[in-house]
């Protein structure tokens, strides 16, 4: 079941949100549903995937926090 839910935000937050929402073709409703999709179902986890590519790129420097920044920059 759907549910109505109302936030407050920055109207700058909120203009670059739509502006995004738009050059993905999504609505911001949805990008937000998919965002507490993966905070409340797998969370600060790093993907399986991700976890067997771990160290494929070698003399690197990245950390599992440089992966997190990583994605909220690209998906936030």
């Amino acid at each position: 079941m759907k549910t109505k839910l109302t936030l407050r935000l920055e109207k700058e937050l909120i203009e670059k949100a739509k502006e995004y929402s738009s050059k993905r073709g999504e609505s911001i409703s949805k990008l937000v549903e998919k965002f507490f999709y993966a905070v409340a179902y797998e969370g600060s986890e790093i993907t399986p995937t991700v976890k067997r590519l771990k160290g494929f790129v070698k003399n690197t420097k990245l950390s599992e926090e440089d992966y997190r920044k990583f994605l909220e920059e690209k998906y936030l």
